[in-house]
């Protein structure tokens, strides 16, 4: 049996003096909606916020209440599970010779760190994990921010000074890949971080378990429960051989002058001399940035070499669970030249609409595609540091 789709919308009123981590608005007049037609929600372990996009049938001419606005809150579920908690960013309403419909468009709880940023003004975070930056930041718009089980946030950074204008995004996607982190929203409308990139004893990168903790309790198998799919195996973006360069220096010392140095990676599945260098940041320790970050460009290129884009018929697997992003699951394409193997889920999207029913696309790749490039935070450390209360 298909599951239903059920919405559940309040209206949203701006509170005067919101309180630093509540929600700025309060809800009112609740109201359940059923009987949408089509769906299109996706959601990603590299798209924040997720989004959804929805329409139904309004009865008409004799409606004279709105039933869903701009701004309101939303939730969605589909059957038992709840799936979405966010706003709706625009409705449409439509009318033809033989119908009236209502489409409606809305992003996560999220979107508010995404497109907004705070009045911080001469604010500085000092010896602070990167959890507890989100954490503080994410207070500006009641944001909850969850720590994937098994993930590694990695040491406190010494100091954060949040630009005016940044979007809080901005700041915590730049802190995360510093820390090899991913961060992507959850069907509650809250943030989370997640371990993504390989682990390092020096302090720059998280030493995190790799990504893909979970496992579908079913894969996708050719014959089974695959509608359709796409196998992109490419050779364009990879590099027989990588080098990044940079200056043997101390930053604002007088050590510099120094010939390029140069650290080397190779990827031997690579068939033929393809030559790829990186120019690193001539920083202290660059020696070990520049072979974190050619060892990056090797495996990432890798991972993104190989992509499956997969239609199956239902939402959840053999266990009754709705594909999640960050899961691994098993496939088998034979046709596709591809044997059983287990990859990441890295993009899903549950649709349901008249002409295919009730379906779910996918896109698959190895874990080691969504590995966080090694960045350097503060070039020069502050000369002091202010231990957090």
């Amino acid at each position: 049996m298909a599951d239903d789709i059920t919405v559940q919308v309040q209206t949203c009123t701006k509170v005067a003096n919101p309180v630093n981590g509540k929600p700025t608005y309060n809800r009112s007049n609740p109201r359940t909606i059923t009987g949408w037609e089509n769906i299109r929600l996706t959601r990603g372990i590299e798209r924040c916020p997720s989004d959804f996009e929805m329409s139904m049938s309004e009865p008409y001419p004799n409606v004279t209440d709105i039933m869903i606005n701009p701004g309101d809150y939303i939730e969605i579920n589909l059957g038992a599970d709840h799936v979405f908690t966010g706003f709706v960013d625009r409705v449409t309403p439509s009318i033809s010779a033989s119908e009236h419909t209502v489409r409606i468009q809305g992003r996560s709880l999220c979107q508010d760190i995404v497109d907004c940023g705070g009045n911080w003004f001469g604010l500085q975070l000092r010896n602070m994990t990167v959890d507890q930056i989100a954490q503080y930041l994410c207070n500006f718009y009641g944001i909850i921010v969850n720590v994937a089980a098994g993930t590694d946030v990695g040491a406190p950074i010494p100091l954060l000074n949040p630009m005016v204008g940044e979007t809080i995004y901005s700041i915590l996607e730049r802190i995360c890949r510093f820390r090899a982190l991913l961060l992507y929203d959850m069907p509650d409308g809250s943030l989370t971080l997640a371990s993504g990139g390989q682990s390092s004893s020096n302090g720059t990168t998280s030493t995190s378990i790799p990504i893909g903790a979970t496992h579908a309790a079913s894969g996708f198998k050719e014959g089974v429960n695959v509608q359709e799919a796409t196998v992109a195996l490419s050779m364009d973006s990879r590099y027989s051989d990588y080098d990044g360069v940079y200056l043997g220096l101390d930053t604002l010392r007088d050590t510099g002058g120094a010939s390029n140095l140069v650290a080397h990676s190779t990827d031997p599945n690579v068939p033929r001399f393809r030559y790829k260098a990186t120019i690193c940041e001539s920083v202290i320790g660059g020696k070990e940035i520049a072979t974190m970050r050619v060892n990056w460009e090797m495996t990432r290129r890798h991972g993104r070499s190989y992509q499956v884009r997969l239609t199956t018929d239902s939402w959840r697997d053999s266990a009754g669970a709705l594909y999640s992003p960050n899961s691994l699951v098993d496939i088998d394409l034979p046709s596709l030249k591809l044997p059983l193997t287990s990859w990441l889920i890295s993009e899903l999207t549950y649709k349901r609409d008249a002409s295919t029913g009730t379906t779910c696309e996918l896109v698959i790749m190895p874990p080691e595609s969504f590995y966080q490039e090694p960045i350097v935070l503060n070039p020069v450390a502050p000369d002091t540091q202010v231990t957090r209360d």
